[in-house]
């Protein structure tokens, strides 16, 4: 008896921002995780995030 095969998580629509809301968690827990590491407050990881956004889009000054 052969499982049913989906072509999909959620759904055709649905699947590409699901996949980009997992990358950018992923990627927020990582930078929390490493300022962490460094001995950093979270107003300084928001600054980080912040600031890695900015380079990320070219929007830094």
């Amino acid at each position: 008896m052969a499982v049913p095969r989906y072509a999909y998580i959620i759904s055709k629509n649905l699947d590409p921002v699901f996949a980009l809301f997992i990358g950018a968690s992923a990627a927020v827990v990582r930078i929390n995780r490493d300022e962490k590491e460094k001995g950093k407050t979270t107003q300084d990881t928001i600054e980080s995030l912040k600031r890695r956004i900015g380079k990320a889009t070219g929007l830094s000054s």
